[in-house]
């Protein structure tokens, strides 16, 4: 079998190392050296330390945190109450604050497995999975615009932000996560590739035409990839190496280019998506258009001939008609001789016969030649010319300016009255229109004989809009004419099927090391590899372009790797209280700061790897410890030993991130529209382009689904809650500023969108609650706080409620520290 070919065999089927995988161990067989750096060693797991106080841990992790409490000379801080743990857990694992009924239902239980529930609760729920993905995006910098100046849209970004959060919803094991946004084309997840390409990229158009600058975009768009590959995964900033050696990590410029080399066949650009669901709507959307096809075909029985001086009609960019007397032909000749613009393009020439047989299709052996063509692959290819696929994008372009010619030849002579054309028979272009233009026939041996000719039409005039060919069909065709439009409108729905922005792939190119980075200085020839501090990635040199994306996403996966777990277990740590073990979650190298319980972090990778790679076990482990139940309230002494509480002698209570604010305003309000996945919904007037984006202030209730299905303009904040530390998605964001500033304050209090929540937060109460003031206002603590209101806040709120109604006071809980900060 061929090495590649062995290569991804064994990727898919998740062969371990024996099997064929990537292997770690050097020349040897011994591991590769471990440049004197933690995080290069294998994970090594120490046993679960003792501690003096056995009460307090409830589980492993307890007994390693505490045993540091122990040695620094700190103790643990009391529990936090179960209304503050419950708010806590739930805000943690979904976004969004618990109900009333849900905070009742708990402080009644007297069921010992009550927090267990709880937690499996929330992990069963589709919030989970909106809330975590949102953690990951940040990581890998999804957005749904390219990028840069021109930051035009990126309009089917969305199916892998939609890929993402139903794998955290599914739990799937970390390493086919890893894998599958690696390959995913090839393991049935076609959206899951977005990752390899959520970055911000210059499009051909949006560049230099000179080979240079061709060749420096390529190379950033590359770099993209390496770079998010890196830091994602393996906690590595690797693209430092681009220009010269790491200046901090072992690893060179030569091993920069070898990571480079695993993706010299990917390009960035959306393709169809093989998911069930759009490939039920492709197989649609062939058969409606076969039955308009052959409609049409009918049709044109009832179109008076072309060139009847009575009938005269426009040359339309949709679908013209050249009916003439019936004639034996072999072959057919389309001539442009001029255009309205540019270089003539067709969408469909169709020949008919008498009985509305289409004898130029492809499928009927006919063959297709030109007098040139200019190339577009998928799009405007001569073979498209009689495919029987209708519009633009399945079209052929001539290679002059205002001129071209087809020649379609069938396998045999047929009897033939029709011939169907137009520019694009979606109707969505008429530039490129053939205005003056002739068709000729012929058979074997004979000359050509003209049959139609633009001198018998109306020539086309630029703004005007040509008539529908079948308004002037004779009225017993009628009822097929309605159902042709019938068809039509049904094929504008099925639209062929979803396509996603997930990568195109095409055969590698040659990868060089370039001079301090220059695509115009090439050096020696690169193979694909990874660095050698981390071991080997045996992958031959004429391995395809499928087998070195599965080759290298193995390599990440296997459970030797010491940094993949690592990373992984240490971001969901961080998700958790706020800072990981490594307190820098994208840098595990000689920059990035060291873990400050290593045993811990080695211990969960180790637990992680254990339970198969389950996520959803990390977060029961931690949110089901003592050390995530501790109050957050602080302590003198341990404030002056340790201010940042990275020992985690307590809680390190912090704000909720800025989606998950705006998710718990519109739940507090009753307004949260739960509807999933699907293209995002516009923060915005625009979705996309250079500048002068103008905020939506009232939003449509589809504008109130929960904010990580907003469109995300790339770096352009939201209004509101873009000032709480929003990633605008320029950058990777693998641990989120908490900043404190006026102008969050000023949104959250002047706000449209506050003023109109605060509204139907007091709407709703009122419904819930009646006209009782002092009912409303514990319903209103209960919904925004998760606790009842104290005697003297219930006095007093009770008393502007009675004046001044309940949306005062529902805007003020709102920008309460209370409800922006997790307890």
């Amino acid at each position: 079998m061929h090495p590649g070919r062995w290569i991804l065999l064994a990727g898919l089927l998740g062969l371990g190392p024996a099997a064929g995988a990537p292997l770690f161990a050097g020349p040897e067989g011994s591991p590769p050296p471990a440049a004197h750096h933690w995080s290069f060693e294998a994970v090594r797991e120490s046993p679960i330390p003792e501690t003096r106080d056995s009460r307090w841990p409830l589980n492993s992790i307890d007994r390693f945190i505490l045993a540091r409490l122990e040695a620094e000379g700190l103790t643990p801080s009391p529990s936090a109450t179960r209304a503050e743990w419950l708010r806590r857990v739930t805000l943690d694992l979904t976004g969004i604050p618990p109900q009333p009924s849900e905070l009742d239902a708990f402080i009644n239980s007297t069921d010992p497995a009550a927090e267990v529930r709880v937690v499996d609760r929330l992990l069963a729920s589709p919030r989970y999975g909106e809330r975590w993905a949102q953690h990951w995006l940040d990581v890998v910098r999804y957005a749904d615009t390219h990028g840069f100046e021109v930051n035009t849209e990126r309009p089917n970004a969305w199916p892998y932000r939609d890929y993402v959060i139903r794998a955290f919803s599914r739990d799937t094991p970390y390493g086919r996560f890893v894998r599958e946004q690696l390959c995913g084309d090839l393991l049935g997840e076609d959206a899951a590739t977005g990752f390899l390409v959520t970055a911000s990229v210059l499009l051909p158009g949006q560049i230099g035409k000179d080979e240079p600058s061709i060749r420096l975009a390529r190379q950033d768009s590359l770099d993209e990839i390496v770079v998010n590959t890196g830091q994602t995964f393996l906690g590595l900033s690797i693209g430092c190496a681009r220009c010269h050696d790491h200046k901090f990590d072992p690893v060179s410029q030569r091993e920069y280019y070898a990571m480079q080399a695993f993706f010299a066949g990917v390009e960035y650009g959306e393709r169809d998506l093989h998911d069930p669901d759009s490939e039920a709507r492709r197989a649609e959307a062939v058969r409606v258009a076969d039955r308009i096809a052959a409609l049409q075909r009918q049709i044109t029985r009832h179109v008076p001939a072309a060139r009847s001086e009575t009938n005269r009609v426009c040359v339309n960019g949709r679908l013209n008609i050249e009916r003439f007397q019936p004639v034996a032909a072999r072959r057919v000749r389309f001539t442009i001789r001029e255009t309205n613009s540019l270089e003539p393009c067709l969408d469909e020439i169709e020949v008919l016969d008498p009985e509305d047989r289409n004898v130029a299709a492809a499928s009927e052996g006919t063959r297709a030649t030109s007098s040139g063509d200019t190339v577009v692959p998928d799009r405007h290819e001569l073979r498209h010319i009689h495919d029987g696929r209708y519009g633009n994008s399945r079209s052929w372009m001539s290679n002059e300016k205002g001129r071209g010619w087809i020649v379609l030849e069938f396998p045999k002579e047929h009897i033939v009255d029709r011939v169907l054309w137009g520019r694009d028979r979606e109707g969505q272009f008429d530039d490129r229109l053939a205005t003056d233009y002739r068709v000729e026939v012929a058979v074997d041996g004979g000359d050509w004989i003209c049959v139609a000719d633009s001198s018998d039409r109306t020539r086309f005039l630029a703004g005007t809009t040509p008539p529908d060919p079948f308004s002037i069909v004779a009225p017993e065709a009628a009822p097929t004419l309605r159902e042709r439009r019938r068809l039509e409108a049904t094929a504008k729905e099925l639209d062929g099927g979803q396509r996603a922005f997930a990568g195109l792939f095409r055969a590698p190119d040659t990868t060089h090391m370039l001079r301090r980075g220059d695509p115009e200085q090439p050096g020696e020839e690169v193979q694909p590899g990874v660095p050698a501090v981390l071991g080997l990635c045996h992958v031959p040199g004429d391995a395809n372009e499928s087998a070195r994306r599965t080759a290298l996403a193995q390599w990440l996966t296997d459970p030797r790797n010491p940094l993949t777990g690592r990373v992984w277990v240490n971001r969901i740590w961080q998700g958790h209280f706020g800072a990981g073990l490594v307190p820098t979650p994208s840098d595990f190298g000689r920059n990035g700061v060291r873990p400050t319980h290593p045993e811990l972090l080695d211990w969960l990778a180790g637990e992680f790897q254990r339970s198969g790679e389950s996520t959803k076990h990390l977060h029961r482990l931690i949110v089901l410890s003592a050390t995530y139940r501790q109050s957050s309230r602080g302590n003198p002494v341990a404030l002056s030993r340790d201010a940042e509480s990275r020992l985690l002698w307590r809680f390190p209570s912090r704000r909720m991130e800025a989606e998950s604010l705006r998710d718990a305003m519109l739940s507090a309000a009753g307004n949260l529209n739960a509807a999933m996945y699907g293209p995002g919904f516009d923060l915005f007037d625009l979705r996309g382009g250079l500048s002068g984006f103008k905020p939506v202030e009232s939003f449509p209730v589809s504008g109130l689904r929960r904010m990580v299905y907003a469109h995300k303009v790339r770096r352009e904040p939201e209004a509101v809650f873009g000032a709480f530390d929003c990633p605008d998605a320029g950058q990777s964001t693998p641990r989120r500023r908490e900043s404190t500033t006026p102008i969050q304050a000023l949104n959250l209090f002047n706000s449209t969108f506050t003023a109109e929540q605060s509204a139907a937060f007091a709407r709703r109460i009122r419904q819930e609650a009646g006209d009782d003031p002092t009912r409303q206002v514990r319903l209103a603590y209960r919904i925004a706080l998760g606790r009842e209101p104290a005697p003297g806040e219930l006095a007093d709120a009770r008393d502007a409620v009675a004046r001044l109604g309940a949306e005062p006071l529902c805007r003020a809980l709102f920008n309460s520290s209370e409800f922006l900060f997790l307890p």
